[in-house]
């Protein structure tokens, strides 16, 4: 089952985060707190929103609870060429022991359907180059990989010393 998240996810979601960065191989840059996504999402201002994969263990019986099996963290973005908002999707994680049972689908099909009901023009993603599973996983469902772009970050000191300097 496909949900939008609720307030008391956040510990799940952090966790899943972790998870991710652990298989990402930059633990030490998964830094946010559980504080930190409890605001992101369910503060005053929202500005990311996030999706939940539910998952219901198959010996548990009618009255086994379901395990978070995976999520999907996104917000929106804007593109000037069709004004129109898209869907940037910043993480999206299945916990490997529940991998292959159409959780990361069912998350992308739930984003692609807000998506075409919101008339959004896009969804997007970044994936790691060495993350061959990801990479065949989203081209299988009709993901094109924008080659042609570099993407560029500023951050740290960097971010620090632009914002602190003036225009001539």
């Amino acid at each position: 089952m496909i949900r939008p998240a609720h307030r008391d996810d956040v510990p799940a979601i952090h966790q899943l985060v972790r998870e991710l960065a652990e298989y990402e191989k930059e633990p030490e840059s998964a830094v946010a707190t559980q504080r930190d996504f409890a605001e992101a999402l369910f503060g005053p201002y929202p500005a990311a929103y996030a999706h939940i994969a539910e998952h219901t263990p198959e010996d548990g019986g009618q009255d086994a609870e379901p395990v978070t099996a995976g999520f999907a963290l996104w917000f929106l973005n804007f593109s000037t060429w069709t004004g129109r908002h898209g869907i940037y999707l910043e993480d999206l994680y299945v916990r490997p022991e529940l991998r292959g049972r159409g959780y990361g689908r069912a998350l992308l099909a739930e984003l692609a359907r807000i998506c075409n009901e919101r008339g959004y023009t896009r969804l997007e993603w970044w994936v790691l180059d060495w993350n061959t599973p990801s990479i065949d996983f989203y081209k299988s469902l009709g993901a094109v990989p924008m080659d042609e772009w570099t993407v560029f970050r500023l951050d740290g000191q960097a971010l620090t010393d632009l914002g602190h300097s003036r225009q001539a």
